[in-house]
């Protein structure tokens, strides 16, 4: 523990606090004597009371930023010890530069009053009146009169017109308060949210509930906005959505390389987008000159390719229009059309969600608990944070003592269930955690097979209901609902809740879960979408290895964790021998072939702490951390025998190739990403040179160089 700093002594304190008071007492003095006359031949006297306004100044300044962590208001006291010097400051400069520098007083004065408060800013003005009477009262009674009316006439003037903008300034922000209200409101009637609930709340909380619903919408549309625009390679990706009064569209929100796209309202009776909401159908077109019916930008060129689908809800009432276009006469396809349609019931299940969410708040007192609970899972990005928001939000609104999700997925053709995550006191516990179990007649399976919730509120059979399998059984819980994970057509698992207490689920209870689940469905899918993006992203298409891009990425952190931590890292580059006369003599199927099984081969001899990519073409690159060369030549003759050793048939027969690798190893050959990536691709071109079929370290081709 470090000591305290040794406290200044009274004394000197009271010296310090005191330079400002009497610096400022032997100005008056000295303006009173008639002695400040010029600066071209100063006097002591003038220097030392320059001097000492100088040092109080500094002293009242320094002891005002030391208050200002401590968020203490000032006091009267420190702030006349800041303005008198500055105001005899300013009298002293006058004095002693002729009348021509008398308006620095009213600078200085308007500074005082527009910074200080009301008390501290009239005392000052005081005190600038008894300088004035010091300086022109020897003229006669006119001029100090004159220079007393006008400054505090000014000083007034400055208060009010300043708090006259402060006031201004407040009702702006209020305006712009309201107005933003008013947007919402407006918005709220274009998603149909107003209508919702058949009693109205207070205005400050009916406020906050409509704009967390507002947001929330537009943060899903964001969403899905953000997922459309990478998945399909759009040039604009935008939802117009139908005005209250359903005769023009209005831009939502869009996802856009350009800067033309129509901010104000669109008739919804012309273009394109007219026949969408006429025939309620998807429609794409394609034209390489440009097509005809753009509505949504202002000018410009006009896009060869789009594909748009309408927002109609289930009863085939329309929102609105999901479009996707293109500056390439490149023409959407059937999955385009269908993840549009998917997204776009998105949009319209965050719409729906967003009206039962309005209504949940507006007849309920736990209204902050349930927004935390869909703001945390709105916020989740990835799957794992998307359950532990479900059931954190499930278990605080409704008391459960056991919450769990499964997941159903397609495996070899057959349905079949994950128990994603558990939460709650159950003796089961963690054990259940990660448990798969084949299609039954159990309540989860039954749930997802009909999309309904199961079973009843009393369970006066529980014992002898199955949930998840046989062999598994839950005990004690005096209520349980198990509710369906749904996004659109799709029941992606379930949301298990159960209570020991079987007042614990009931009606109010009962309905916040089924709004939590539909939101967790959503979210699900979206963490899905974008888990399924990156992985498009990062992994190459043929062989599932990582990327050019994400090796790249990946190589940079593994070396800067060697060079952090001084530990060793290799680099293999590999390369297929003459993957050319395979494609010229096979065909290009068995080249891919190849290369998968090559990939194949890498990804299992290679560890599971290694980077595996493909680098480009034939050529295959592996990052191994805590490897030095010698133990990467190992691994590297591992996967060259390996490759050798496989046979791929073909229609001309069986097909052997091999393989050459270049080596280069962290710290010794470099440190560096590229350095080693280019001494490891010497290698290859080494190994290739002579004889190919071989791993090279750069010890050895340095070896051959000096013998040769």
């Amino acid at each position: 523990m470090s000591p305290r700093p040794a406290r200044m002594p009274r004394a000197a304190r009271w010296l310090f606090r005191s330079l400002a008071p009497a610096s400022v007492l032997a100005v008056a003095w000295l303006l009173g004597q008639g002695r400040l006359r010029g600066v071209a031949d100063p006097r002591w006297d003038e220097v030392a009371a320059a001097a000492g306004l100088v040092a109080g100044l500094c002293v009242a300044g320094v002891r005002r930023a030391l208050r200002m962590p401590t968020g203490s208001r000032p006091r009267v006291r420190d702030d006349l010890e800041l303005g008198a010097p500055l105001v005899a400051a300013a009298y002293m400069v006058v004095a002693l530069a002729g009348p021509g520098m008398h308006p620095l007083v009213y600078v200085v004065m308007a500074g005082l009053v527009g910074f200080f408060d009301a008390l501290p800013a009239a005392l000052l003005l005081g005190l600038t009146l008894g300088f004035e009477a010091l300086l022109t009262l020897r003229s006669g009674w006119v001029p100090f009169a004159t220079h007393a009316a006008f400054l505090a006439l000014f000083a007034v003037i400055y208060r009010i017109v300043l708090n006259a903008r402060l006031a201004l300034a407040r009702h702006a922000e209020q305006e712009a308060v309201k107005a933003r209200i008013r947007e919402v409101e407006e918005r709220a009637r274009t998603y149909r949210l107003a209508s919702a609930g058949a009693t109205e709340p207070a205005p400050d909380t009916g406020s906050q509930w409509m704009m967390a619903a507002v947001k929330q919408v537009e943060g899903a549309v964001g969403s899905v906005l953000e997922i459309g625009e990478l998945a399909l390679r759009t040039h604009t990706c935008a939802a117009f959505l139908l005005a209250p009064d359903d005769r023009t569209l209005v831009l939502h929100d869009c996802r856009s390389s350009s800067e033309r796209v129509q901010r104000g309202a669109v008739l919804a009776g012309e273009g394109i987008l007219a026949g969408v909401l006429k025939r309620s159908v998807p429609v794409r077109m394609v034209s390489p000159s440009g097509l005809r019916g753009v509505t949504w930008y202002d000018g410009g060129p006009a896009p060869r390719s789009v594909c748009a689908v309408p927002l109609a809800e289930p009863g085939g009432q329309l929102r609105g229009v999901l479009l996707a276009d293109r500056m390439e006469p490149e023409p959407f396809e059937d999955r385009d059309e269908a993840l549009l349609r998917t997204l776009a019931g998105e949009i319209l299940r965050a719409i729906e969600v967003e009206r039962v969410l309005v209504e949940i708040r507006r007849a309920r007192d736990e209204k902050g608990r349930f927004f935390k609970a869909i703001e945390d899972l709105n916020r989740a990005g990835n799957l794992e944070s998307v359950f532990g928001a479900v059931l954190d939000g499930a278990r605080q609104l409704a008391g459960l003592d056991f919450a769990a999700i499964t997941l159903v997925s397609e495996h070899e053709g057959k349905r079949e269930h994950r128990v994603a995550r558990i939460s709650g006191t159950s003796p089961a516990g963690k054990t259940l955690e990660g448990r798969v179990f084949p299609d039954n007649n159990g309540l989860v399976a039954n749930v997802v097979r009909y999309g309904t919730p199961l079973p009843g509120r009393d369970l006066r059979a529980m014992d002898r209901q199955v949930l998840f399998d046989d062999d598994t059984r839950l005990r004690g819980l005096g209520a349980l609902k198990i509710l369906p994970l749904a996004a659109g057509d799709r029941i992606l698992g379930t949301l298990v809740a159960g209570a020991r207490r079987k007042a614990s689920l009931d009606e109010d209870a009962l309905r916040m879960l089924e709004v939590i689940a539909l939101q967790a469905g959503q979210a699900v899918l979206r963490a899905q979408l974008f888990d399924q993006t990156e992985r498009l992203a990062t992994t190459d298409g043929l062989t599932g290895l990582l990327n050019h891009r994400a090796f790249q990425a990946r190589a940079d952190e593994a070396l800067a964790q060697a060079r952090r931590y001084g530990r060793a890292c290799a680099v293999l580059l590999t390369d297929v021998d003459h993957f050319k006369s395979v494609n010229d003599t096979h065909g290009h199927p068995i080249g891919d072939q190849v290369l998968r099984g090559v990939a194949q081969i890498l990804r299992e001899k290679a560890r599971d702490t290694d980077l595996v990519a493909r680098y480009g073409g034939e050529e295959f690159a592996v990052i191994m951390p805590e490897t030095d060369g010698k133990g990467a030549l190992v691994i590297a003759e591992r996967i060259r025998e390996a490759v050798q050793a496989k046979v791929f048939q073909t229609e001309l027969g069986p097909l052997q190739i091999t393989i050459s690798v270049g080596i280069a190893a962290a710290p010794v050959n470099g440190t560096g990403k590229q350095e080693l990536i280019d001494l490891a691709d010497q290698c290859l071109y080494f190994a290739k040179r002579n004889g190919r079929n071989r791993s090279v370290l750069p010890q050895l081709m340095e070896s051959s160089r000096r013998s040769a």
